[in-house]
């Protein structure tokens, strides 16, 4: 087995299309058949169900997959943090975050990173949690910055942020800061929330906060994107309810109204993978311990 045969099985399994997946590897259909024969021949299974009209991974198939996902990044890793270091760099380390923990968490442990391994490469990447947990899961990622309660086991958590509530309003909305009473004032406006595929539980916490109050939520948009989400308001397409920290940096028409009375918290946690073994994130959790 070699490196290529883990290659051309992650494109087809991708694209479950031969003649597809071939023109991405810029090999023949044949060739890359044969290749996906021989490797099955070697391993003893079967990894693919072929039929005239369909390809589909077996459970071994699937199984190999996702090992070979992980195999793949490390090893890319691996050659990129010995190019850096045979450049005098000490590493890099690959943080993934949501939008808000780039308003205070992650600014200031890279300007103490900087001082501190001035020869560490910090990469970024703004990702929902989901893709950030399945992104660590397969050597992407070193550490993300995730909104969620818990994260499945193998992996370290560390809570580095607990923020309140703030509800989003144009400038132009009747109802200003000075003027608010209660979120039950805006029962009947459309609300303008983050999608549940940014995190499963932070929505069902906003979802609470309604409750609370007394009704349910008429949701005209919903986002993974937090500008998206206050140009929407600007254009007084309706209301948000968003972490405070997100009032940090924004140069848009909208207003934050600070709902810290309400007990709904979000958390914002670091996570890592325990077997990570990269230097640079080893230095990276000093600076947050």
């Amino acid at each position: 087995m070699e490196l290529r045969h883990l290659r051309y099985l992650l494109v087809l399994g991708r694209e479950l299309h031969f003649a597809k997946a071939a023109e991405k590897l810029f090999i023949t259909q044949p060739a890359l058949s044969k290749q996906i024969q021989q490797l099955e021949e070697e391993l003893g299974t079967r990894l693919l169900n072929r039929t005239k009209r369909s390809v589909s991974l077996t459970q071994a198939g699937k199984y190999l997959m996702d090992e070979a996902d992980y195999i793949i990044n490390h090893i890319d890793r691996v050659v990129e943090a010995t190019k850096r270091k045979g450049e005098g760099e000490e590493g890099e380390i690959r943080i993934g975050f949501v939008g808000s923990a780039m308003q205070n968490i992650i600014p200031e442990l890279l300007e103490q990173m900087s001082k501190d391994h001035p020869n560490v490469h910090a990469s970024l990447d703004e990702l929902n949690n989901k893709d950030q947990l399945d992104a660590i899961a397969h050597d992407r990622l070193d550490i993300g910055f995730v909104r969620l309660e818990s994260v499945h086991k193998g992996f370290e958590q560390k809570v580095v942020f607990e923020d309140s509530f703030s509800l989003v309003v144009s400038e132009r909305h009747p109802i200003q800061p000075d003027a608010f009473e209660s979120l039950y004032q805006f029962k009947e406006e459309q609300f303008i929330l983050f999608s549940n595929d940014y995190s499963e539980e932070y929505y069902d916490n906003i979802m609470s906060i309604f409750s609370d109050h007394g009704f349910e939520p008429k949701v005209s948009h919903r986002s993974v994107q937090a500008n998206s989400i206050f140009r929407l308001v600007e254009r007084q397409l309706g209301v948000a309810i968003v972490p405070s920290a997100l009032a940090g940096g924004v140069d848009l028409g909208v207003l934050f109204i600070p709902l810290n009375h309400l007990p709904q918290r979000t958390k914002l946690m670091a996570v890592w993978d325990a077997k990570n073994r990269n230097e640079a994130l080893g230095k990276f959790l000093d600076l947050m311990r």
